[in-house]
């Protein structure tokens, strides 16, 4: 064995150091015996006649020579080696050629690869959790939020009744307010069950997870830590554990520290730096059964269980729950998603229809290099026609040829590949927070298998039809040819590929045309808001605030709102709790007067619910459109009034004047077994804000808002928001937002030094964010779509300047016998118009089914819509007339002396 590898690698070492390989002494042959035939042709010899006293003027033809290397016993390494060598050889005499080829295969497979990459990470690559395929999101689904939060209760009833689960966690925010270490931080936090991590397969660093019996109220408080705080705030102290560490006001004892490895993003969850339990949760009202916190939950299934099963176990034990609590849990439901699902959610979609159409583009590239292969098959139809004549079979021919493409096709890819990273580091940079689990995205073994797939797919791709035309030409007509006429199926082939091109990046630029039309139309969209020179950002106050009475604690509101109002270049603020406008919703339960109350509290009317400051109407302009908003004088002291949206208007008081009506709202402060309805007064009706983004608002059951008074609000809802609140603040707009939020988180702590002011960001960023899936769809339709034009451009150019280079005796003829120079611009241009519209007229049909695919991603637009594909059509026109424009130029412009001369 390794005496053959030894004499194999030697053949190899020397067939590379050879001078004088067989391809070299063919091509020399095939000169020489060309040169003959020629003279032997002049001498008035049939071609057949000329070819065979040539080849026996060299005695004998190439089947002898082939079975002379056959004697020799070459082993198909050799051979294969023999053809790479040539291959790369002529590619090297055509630098040209081989540039434009390389370079045009490397886009295509880059943006291929470039895309391949994140479907990987995204999609196709597993959860990094052990049992990953085993673990689901619950949620209990409402008739407004298919995915909506559980209580507590119900919760600990799921996780104890169902037969389908080995474990049930629990999660939801918590406050992250760290202090004694310096100057007080806000860092995320959430609260998990203490079968949270081992449902993941997560396992601590250092320390241990939470015991089941700290996971409940009054046991000792405990913490586990995130790697990152631990280096950053103990510098990686190995004496971390027992610590205590004051988190939101309670001192906790750090129990473990979680790996930066671990990540997690999914509804109400996000990779903190603190986690604590959270069944030890101190405020009675978490611990109804009417009461949602925005708690989910995750499960691991048991070995063998399928996710209907596990559907339907849960479907038995809420019937249980709707029995025992008809008054709340009547219409209970729990919907359960496999958690890779929930991760992914609508990108699974966009990411499918982007993939389609970067293999289009890889489909365009691939044509044009075919288009190239067969402009350059005609300078070498007379080297490849005297090979057969001596006699090389067309496999011979064929193999040849494929082999030249595939070395294009893998030095593209390799070019490509550098391309792909290069474009996927900048489009996740572009969009960090849109595509899920990114951090996982990378070029990883299976996207270099992929590349090197489909580098070998689009060598044979573009190599094969070039390689069959060229191996089944006419020996005896190519020998006679002088370069005067061109070969019809070559003519016919290229403007196939030229059709298949102008319809391919006519689907494309109609997908990309879709998408700028649902930007402009979201963009266009009125929020209900004015989100410019608005910045919002969080408060908690000191510690010991909680601990005073509500009249305290709504003075330190009011001197904390003051002490924005004296910042310089304030115009409005106001302190704000409940549903935040694209960022959180709150809703409430309520019972119009007037209307038949419900029997149960699960069958009550819901609506959004802000509690504000009489300035936040000022401070978001959002529209008063009858009777008053909130004032001072709605105070603790004074009756209960309330500000409704039209939406609300319309539905509960429809035809009616709203103002002066009252409605009941649910006081979930009360005790649970004392149903309390707090009567409100309706004093003005302002208009609908995009509470769910601008997207996604108008598909959203839930459009009811309401206004409160934050000063009206009860003792306990005071308390909780001394543990922390938002502001959102209003300047003038000469004022640099960086230096202006600095200022006021400077004012706000010389008032108070134990103050916690979070990070702040400006509602012009909350907006666009609610957009960012539609705005990357775009950004790469639109990347791959001005790819796809540029391709198709630079084809159809190619080979109208080709098949003018071809047609320059007959251009001349015409010329010579009368034709003017607009008679053979027309000609050319009626060749290349007329593949534009056979090509646009194929991709019209092909956009109308196609484009079906991304109905739900569109937004104010259909998937056929008629404009669009108008504009886009005439666009594609426009571009493919300038591309044929150039060419039928040159020929107009050609000398018929000159080109009745050409050879």
């Amino acid at each position: 064995m390794r005496d053959w590898l030894g004499e194999s690698l030697q053949r190899v070492f020397a067939l590379f150091r050879s001078d004088k390989m067989d391809h070299e002494l063919d091509a020399e042959m095939a000169a020489h015996i060309d040169l003959a035939i020629e003279e032997n042709l002049g001498r008035g010899m049939s071609p057949e006649e000329a070819r065979r006293q040539a080849l026996l003027r060299f005695g004998g033809t190439e089947q002898a020579k082939q079975q002379h290397r056959e004697a020799r016993g070459l082993p198909p390494l050799e051979t294969l080696l023999q053809d790479l060598r040539f291959a790369f050889r002529m590619l090297r005499k055509s630098s040209g050629f081989t540039t434009i080829a390389v370079l045009t295969t490397a886009l295509g497979i880059g943006a291929n690869s470039a895309l391949f990459s994140v479907i990987n990470g995204v999609l196709l690559n597993p959860l990094p959790f052990p049992n990953a395929n085993r673990i689901v999101s619950m949620f209990q689904e409402k008739p407004n939020f298919p995915k909506g939060s559980i209580s507590y209760p119900n919760f600990m009833d799921w996780r104890q009744d169902n037969r389908c689960f080995e474990s049930i966690a629990a999660y939801r925010w918590a406050d992250g307010t760290i202090r004694g270490m310096g100057e007080p931080e806000e860092v995320h936090a959430q609260r998990v069950s203490a079968t949270f991590f081992p449902i993941l397969g997560v396992q601590p660093i250092l320390g241990r997870n939470f015991a089941e019996d700290e996971d409940r109220r009054g046991a000792n408080p405990t913490v586990i830590i995130s790697e990152g705080l631990w280096k950053r705030k103990f510098g990686a102290d190995s004496n971390i554990l027992a610590k205590s560490l004051n988190v939101g006001g309670a001192a906790r004892t750090v129990v473990g520290v979680i790996p930066s490895s671990f990540r997690l993003n999914i509804q109400n969850f996000q990779t903190a730096d603190v986690y604590e339990p959270v069944g030890q949760e101190e405020d009675p009202k978490f611990h109804q059964r009417n009461s949602f916190w925005g708690m989910d939950a995750i499960g691991l299934l048991k070995p063998g269980v399928a996710l209907q099963q596990a559907r339907d176990d849960m479907k038995r034990v809420n019937a249980g729950l709707a029995g025992a609590y008809p008054d709340i849990d009547a219409e209970i439901k729990t919907n359960i998603i496999p958690l890779k699902e929930e991760i992914v959610g609508e990108m699974r979609l966009i990411l499918l229809v982007l993939f389609g159409a970067v293999a289009f583009v890889l489909l365009i590239a691939c044509v044009n290099v075919a288009n190239l292969l067969l402009a350059r098959s005609t300078a070498r139809r007379r080297e490849f026609s005297i090979r057969v004549a001596v006699g090389a079979g067309r496999s011979r021919i064929v193999r040849q040829l494929l082999t030249e493409s595939l070395l294009l096709a893998l030095i593209g890819g390799g070019l490509g590949l550098v391309l792909a990273k290069w474009g996927t580091s900048a489009a996740l940079a572009a969009a960090p927070r849109t595509v899920p689990r990114a951090e996982e995205i990378g070029l990883d073994p299976r996207v270099l298998l992929f590349t090197l797939g489909i580098s070998v797919a689009a060598g044979i791709l573009f190599g094969l039809v070039p390689a069959l035309r060229t191996s089944a030409s006419d020996v005896g007509a190519h020998l006679k040819d002088t370069g005067r006429a061109i070969s019809p199926y070559r003519s016919h082939t290229q403007a196939v590929f030229v059709v298949g091109e102008m319809a391919m990046a006519l689907v494309l630029l109609i997908g990309a045309g879709l998408m700028i039309r649902t930007l402009a139309y979201l963009w266009g969209l009125n929020p209900g808001f004015d989100p410019h020179n608005v910045l919002t950002f969080g408060i908690d106050p000191r510690p010991s605030l909680a601990d005073q009475s509500s009249d305290a604690i709504r003075a330190e509101l009011r001197a904390i709102h003051s002490t924005i109002l004296s910042v310089s270049g304030v115009e409005y603020a106001s302190l704000h709790w409940g549903a935040h406008p694209m960022q959180g919703d709150d809703e409430v339960g309520f019972w119009p007067e007037g209307q038949p109350q419900p029997a149960r509290e699960a069958d009550y009317a819901s609506t959004l619910e802000y509690v504000v400051e009489p300035e936040y109407l000022q401070t978001m302009r959002i529209p008063l459109l009858r009777g008053r908003f909130i004032t001072n004088a709605d105070n603790e002291r004074s009756e209960q009034v309330a500000v409704i949206d039209n939406s609300f208007a319309q539905k509960y008081f429809p035809s009616q004047n709203p103002i002066g009506k009252h409605i009941r709202i649910f006081d979930y402060d009360a005790d649970p077994s004392q149903r309390t309805w707090i009567p409100f007064t309706i004093v003005g009706v302002v208009g609908h804000v995009n509470q769910f983004g601008l997207a996604d608002d108008a598909r959203r059951p839930l459009q009811a808002q309401l206004y409160r008074s934050l000063m009206q609000a009860s003792d306990l809802f005071t308390k909780n928001a001394a543990q922390g609140i938002t502001a959102y603040v209003r300047f003038q707009s000469s004022i640099d937002p960086e230096a202006f939020s600095r200022t006021i988180r400077t004012t706000l702590l010389a008032h108070n030094g134990q103050m916690v002011v979070s990070e702040n960001q400006s509602e012009e960023e909350v907006v666009a964010r609610s957009i960012r899936n539609q705005r990357f769809s775009f950004i790469l339709l639109g990347v791959f779509a001005a790819l796809a034009l540029l391709l198709a451009s630079v084809g159809i150019y190619g080979v109208l300047s080709y098949l003018v280079g071809q047609r320059r005796q007959e251009i001349g003829v015409r010329m010579a016998l009368g034709a003017e120079r607009r008679d053979v611009l027309r000609l050319v241009l009626g060749d290349g118009l007329r593949m534009t519209f056979v090509g646009m007229g194929i991709g019209v049909v092909t956009a109308l089914v196609l484009t079906r695919l991304m109905a739900s991603m569109l937004h104010g637009v259909q998937p056929t819509d008629p404009v669009t594909f108008a504009i886009v059509a005439l666009f594609l026109s426009c571009v493919a007339l300038f591309a044929c424009y150039i060419p039928a130029r040159r020929a107009s412009r050609l000398d018929p002396t000159v080109a009745l001369r050409y050879e």
